[in-house]
């Protein structure tokens, strides 16, 4: 299919759905997927999006602002994966009590509105299908749909059709909850996603766009595309980052020299095959 043919199936998919709530968390994959929703359904499309300690802080104003600029009706629901122990010790099936959680939060919000809303929609596309991922096991066991995917849209495709919308997010680095830093095995705590923020926080601050902090308890490992790590021995940058990840509680901090990679962390269980470099 061409991509205007990928487009055409993904609006007639929304479009079947007669009305759809849509899991927004203004990542590249669900803003594009709301804004075709809201294309696709108009009113008869809800975005919400879901808060907790493992969502970065500013990410919640950064999808209020999307909302607005998609068009979207937009509400903000807490989740309390926190409470759930399968989650907090951080097994490799943590994504699956994750989404589980985040479905249960937006079948309230379907049952509030007593069947406005028909369909729950994500924004998996076609290139998570051979990854790791237990949370899509999760959302397809409680029938939420990934349309993206249906309609075989790559995460490039979905740049692209995010470019010729005009969607600020179509070149914005890929994302991911705070708890994928953490190991598995390392149980997940607030006190760690909290120091996982502030150092990736920092390290945007200096102008790294793709960033991850592994977080390896009192060492944190950072990842950056493999053309970014010279920087950080320059004009004693190194000497500075070091020091300010200490003061937020690391005792070690290194870098990676393989680079930044997706889901990383899932080579510990030989569960990904990426050790190429991902840019």
């Amino acid at each position: 299919m061409t991509l205007d043919q990928k487009l055409d199936r993904l609006l007639d998919l929304l479009r079947s759905t007669e009305s759809a709530i849509v899991a927004f968390s203004g990542g590249v994959d669900s803003t594009f997927l709301a804004k075709a929703a809201q294309v696709a359904l108009g009113d008869r499309a809800l975005a919400v999006t879901a808060v907790s300690e493992s969502y970065a802080e500013g990410e919640l104003e950064n999808a209020r602002t999307l909302a607005r600029q998609v068009g979207i009706r937009h509400e903000v629901v807490t989740t309390h994966e926190m409470q759930n122990p399968d989650y907090v010790k951080n097994a490799p099936d943590r994504c699956y009590h994750c989404k589980t959680e985040l479905v249960d939060r937006l079948e309230e919000i379907r049952e509030k509105y007593e069947g406005q809303y028909h369909c729950l929609i994500y924004g998996a596309n076609l290139d998570d299908v051979g990854d790791f991922r237990p949370g899509m096991k999760a959302a397809e066991s409680r029938g939420v749909r990934a349309p993206l995917n249906e309609a075989e849209l790559t995460k490039a495709d979905i740049r692209e059709l995010s470019r010729r919308w005009g969607l600020p997010t179509w070149d914005q680095p890929a994302a991911a909850c705070l708890s994928s830093r953490i190991p598995y095995g390392t149980p997940v705590t607030a006190e760690a996603l909290s120091m996982i923020d502030r150092a990736e926080a920092l390290l945007r601050s200096l102008g790294f766009r793709q960033v991850r902090v592994r977080h390896h308890e009192k060492i944190a490992r950072i990842e950056v595309p493999a053309e970014d790590l010279p920087r950080f021995f320059e004009n004693g940058l190194n000497e500075q980052v070091s020091a300010r990840l200490r003061e937020i509680g690391y005792t070690y901090v290194t870098l990676d020299l393989l680079g930044y990679r997706t889901g990383s962390l899932n080579e510990a269980i030989g569960k990904s095959p990426l050790l190429t470099i991902s840019v």
